[in-house]
């Protein structure tokens, strides 16, 4: 039997009419019978098109408020028949059920009158039932029948129909098949997520339409995908296509400046999803400056965020750096062509969107699942431990070190000093390693640490960091406190005079 099908009946029932008039006026003109429902009966009618109503063929009207209108016998044989099966075809003629080679449907828009902030009574009636059915029967039966299922389809369905002049080959009517399943699972997704939206039930559905090849993963011996509406979230100005790494470096960025969104200008450069520099200032040109400062050499390549626009003074210093992204809420016109002068470099605009508000990262044969860390330290719960009290000013640094801490790869401990980043020491297997790492860096550019604030991302067991710190001259620092010898830690700072704050809150980041 031949896998090639001559369409001579199509089903039509659409929410979105859009670019739907070139595929009726073909369909008419290849001699194919229309059938169709409610408003797109009207549609096709009103083009002067013939049309024949799905009531005339169930005997039943459109009923319960438009709920029920295809959901019929005559409507799903006509779908479902297989026409190399005798017994089917005998039915098909002993119940005069039409022959349907072609379902074209676009479902309501559920996710979107979720979005806009709809009632839940006009949410639920945007559940679609009729169309969801016809589009798994269409795509089932693809033997036999070529399903469109979404209106982001009509320019290929248009091309393969003309092309084949009203036939289908059975690599099409496959090909669209995957593409009805994908809309369905991806429509029961997010109907589902929208109902269990305070997670009772212990399930994980997550579904994203948009995907794109990327040049490679994080080597280049490996494939990389990222699924998700970038365009939703960043308008790319200019520069090259963004690598896996760069996405996750763009990531750590945002998710850091996050942090100093409200804040005095403020700006971060990050390195491999961690900040190798970062300062408040009065001016966005010198936190860049000073943020620069931290680590001119790790800033090489690295990632670049502001919480402000970029002016024109800001971008003459970042043009004399090679990094791959620049990442602002804004920039002025003189600073945008300034920074156009690399042609590979990144230039982003970040737009106000929803971010999710969980992590999920794939883990053994399974996945896990966890809250975002949305718990900022302030000044206000800061628990002050030790006979020494912080400074208001060295509170300011507390507070600053702390944001950054929790962004930072864990064992982390962050030296700060006047809101700005002295150094770091990241992803230490012991927090004494992570503090000699921050001291050797912060002296290795000529930071004077005394007077410098101490962040831990989680507490001291023993007194010998708040001993290290001691010597190297910082005088206050902030931890979560929790250990059973906090006490060891709060007795050394009281003997020595530093100051010591606990939060209550450990910031962990694998």
């Amino acid at each position: 039997m031949s896998t090639t099908k001559k369409a001579s009946a199509a089903l039509i029932s659409v929410f979105h009419k859009d670019g739907l008039e070139p595929i009726v006026k073909k369909l008419d003109e290849l001699g194919v019978t229309l059938y169709s429902t409610g408003g797109t009966e009207k549609f096709i009618r009103d083009l002067g098109i013939n049309v024949v109503p799905v009531e005339d063929v169930t005997s039943y009207p459109s009923i319960l408020g438009g709920r029920v209108k295809t959901l019929h016998p005559k409507v799903f044989g006509g779908i479902l028949n297989r026409q190399d099966n005798d017994s089917d075809v005998a039915q098909m003629e002993e119940f005069e059920i039409p022959q349907l080679d072609i379902v074209i449907v676009d479902l309501y828009p559920f996710e979107k009158t979720v979005t806009s902030g709809a009632s839940e009574q006009d949410i639920i009636e945007k559940i679609d039932i009729g169309g969801i059915s016809l589009i798994r029967a269409a795509a089932k039966n693809f033997k036999d029948v070529l399903c469109v299922s979404s209106m982001e389809d009509y320019t290929d369905f248009l091309n393969v129909i003309s092309e084949g002049n009203g036939s289908t080959t059975l690599e099409d009517r496959k090909r669209f098949a995957t593409k009805a399943f994908n809309v369905s699972s991806h429509y029961d997704s997010a109907i589902f997520n929208y109902f269990n939206a305070k997670g009772g039930e212990t399930a994980l559905k997550i579904s994203e339409q948009n995907g794109k090849v990327l040049r490679y993963g994080e080597n280049p011996h490996q494939k990389g995908y990222f699924y998700g509406d970038f365009e939703a979230m960043f308008a790319k100005l200019h520069g090259k296509e963004l690598s896996y790494n760069n996405l996750l470096d763009v990531d750590a960025a945002v998710n850091l400046m996050g942090e100093f969104k409200n804040d005095d200008p403020t700006f971060a450069i990050l390195k491999h999803n961690n900040a190798c520099g970062l300062a408040t200032r009065s001016t966005i040109r010198q936190a860049y400056v000073d943020a620069l400062a931290g680590d001119p050499v790790s800033a090489f390549g690295g990632i670049l965020i502001s919480n402000v626009e970029i002016d024109t003074p800001t971008a003459e210093e970042i043009h004399k750096l090679f990094c791959e992204v620049v990442i602002a809420p804004s920039y002025s016109d003189d600073a945008l062509e300034i920074l156009k002068g690399k042609k590979n470099r990144i230039i982003l605009i970040q737009n106000e969107v929803a971010l999710p508000e969980t992590l999920v990262r794939t883990c053994l044969n399974g996945v896990l699942v966890q809250d975002k860390d949305f718990k900022t330290d302030t000044a206000e719960e800061l628990q002050s431990v030790t006979d020494k009290k912080p400074t208001s000013e060295e509170i300011e640094d507390l507070i600053f070190a702390s944001k950054l801490c929790k962004h930072t790869k864990s064992n982390t401990i962050v030296l700060a000093k006047n809101r700005q980043l002295c150094a770091s020491g990241t992803g230490q297997t012991s927090r004494v390693d992570a503090l000699n790492q921050a001291i050797h860096k912060a002296r290795s550019f000529n930071f004077e640490l005394k007077g410098s604030v101490m962040a831990s991302d989680a507490f001291f067991p023993f007194p010998d960091c708040v001993e290290i710190a001691d010597k190297a001259g910082i005088k206050s620092v902030i931890q979560p406190g929790g250990s059973i010898k906090d006490q060891l830690s709060i007795d050394y700072c009281n003997e020595n005079g530093l100051a010591m704050v606990m939060t209550g809150t450990r910031h962990f980041k694998h």
